[in-house]
């Protein structure tokens, strides 16, 4: 016979599948699958996310929450101070930039109302050369110096390159003078047209050597050869005109302006300049026919087609 038994106390003995509060008995191991979860759901400290023999922290839960929100509004607050800096900077950069344009216009516009001044003593002795009488009218006085500050100013604040800035003043210049010496005398000066289609040749040749100024944005041809092609279809506007109404309708100073104006501005913007100019010229046609109460009479055509120019060099992509 085998020896009896020694029964254990109640407190001693456990029931099948009990398991101890702080984790399971040395040497269980979880059941697989589901059993697994079911254990640890069966486990009260770790349902809240504490051990429950496991030592606690002397702070509640809403104290680290305040603490760690604290730090984390501390680090937020440094980061929109930097950024809020970085804003103002860049702010600060683009005020001053925008100061530093607006003052450059205005220097540029005293320079321009400089080379209108010019361009008015230079049209007085012009017009003695030619044999021509001066006027002395109040607006053939200032208009120069007035308009060439208006274009100087606004070539300022639209055009960055400053190259191209020097070369459009200069043609806007040109194309003054061409204004008001034709509304004064009904001519185009060739001492003044021949070389601004020099100037104007060279600049659309500008890409063959090379420069980077970006003072033509087209093939260095294509100004030649919108300047032919307005030279030519004014030249048989003149000749159709001549022949049909028995009188010239087109002087040959208008032909030479429309060359000039191809070489200057190219394709499609020379045709673009002649529409602004016809358009104008329209207007100017109204203007004369209320005042004179009659269609009898001359208006010069090249100061209409001079302003359509004067728009197309306003854009600096051109």
């Amino acid at each position: 016979m085998g020896r009896p038994r020694r029964r254990l106390p109640d407190p001693v003995r456990r029931r099948a599948g009990q398991r101890h509060t702080a984790g399971p008995a040395r040497g269980d191991a979880p059941a697989p699958g589901g059993a697994a979860e079911g254990w640890r759901g069966h486990r009260p400290g770790l349902r809240h996310g504490r051990h429950a023999a496991g030592a606690q922290s002397p702070l509640p839960r809403s104290a680290h929450r305040r603490r760690l929100g604290r730090a984390a509004v501390a680090g937020r607050g440094r980061v929109r101070a930097l950024d809020g800096e970085k804003s103002t900077a860049r702010r600060d950069a683009g005020n001053s930039a925008t100061v530093n344009q607006y003052l450059l216009a205005l220097l540029w516009a005293i320079v321009g109302a400089g080379g209108g001044w010019l361009v008015r003593r230079g049209s007085v002795k012009l017009a003695r050369l030619e044999g021509l009488e001066p006027g002395s009218k109040r607006w053939q006085e200032i208009g120069p110096p007035i308009l060439g500050a208006v274009l100087f100013a606004t070539f300022a604040l639209v055009i960055t390159p400053f190259p191209l800035l020097i070369v459009r003043s200069l043609f806007g210049l040109v194309l003054v003078q061409v204004i008001f010496f034709d509304f004064e005398h009904r001519l185009i000066l060739d001492r003044v047209i021949f070389p601004s289609m020099a100037l104007a040749l060279l600049v659309s040749l500008s890409p063959l050597v090379g420069s980077h100024a970006g003072l033509w944005q087209q093939p260095w041809w294509m100004g030649i050869l919108m300047g032919v092609i307005a030279g030519v279809l004014f030249l048989l506007l003149a000749l159709a005109g001549s022949a049909i109404f028995k009188a010239e309708a087109l002087g040959f100073g208008d032909v030479k302006l429309a060359l000039f104006m191809g070489l200057l501005l190219g394709w499609p913007y020379t045709f673009t300049a002649l529409f602004y100019g016809a358009f104008l010229a329209a207007f100017g046609v109204i203007v004369f026919a209320v005042r004179n109460r009659s269609l009898k009479g001359t208006i010069a055509y090249g100061p209409y087609l001079a302003a359509g120019a004067l728009i197309l060099l306003l854009d600096p992509l051109k």
